[in-house]
């Protein structure tokens, strides 16, 4: 369930999540965090995919990511992966990015998140 909102940013705190890579066609290079809730009673089954990581920040249970709306998601670090609900719609969202030529595919768990914005330093080439 989401934890906060604010006019300025949401928190959310989802039951389940991945990070997806998305490169190709008319997209840059992007992760993105792909977020499951498991319904209810007297909820549905719901998902939400962020603008995009700008920052991550690791906390003592959590991830904590950072999207270029300046939604954070707490992403419990025992819970990555994905609800059936969740399986279902990403993977028909990566079924129809490979027919536009696009590349979305999920991250693996062992993943170091920190790292994972860090773009290797390009040696100068000096003559």
């Amino acid at each position: 369930m989401e934890t906060m909102e604010t006019q300025y940013f949401q928190e959310h705190l989802p039951d389940k999540w991945v990070v997806v890579r998305i490169e190709g066609g008319e997209f840059p290079l992007t992760y993105k965090v792909f977020a499951c809730w498991q319904g209810g009673y007297l909820e549905a089954n719901r998902w939400k995919m962020n603008s995009g990581i700008q920052k991550v920040e690791e906390e003592k249970t959590h991830w904590v990511f950072t999207g270029f709306s300046g939604s954070r998601y707490l992403c419990g670090k025992k819970q990555y992966g994905l609800t059936y609900f969740g399986d279902t719609v990403l993977g028909n969202f990566i079924e129809k990015a490979k027919t536009r030529g696009v590349s979305l595919e999920i991250l693996p768990p062992e993943t170091d998140w920190k790292n994972l914005l860090v773009t290797p330093e390009i040696p100068s080439i000096e003559k």
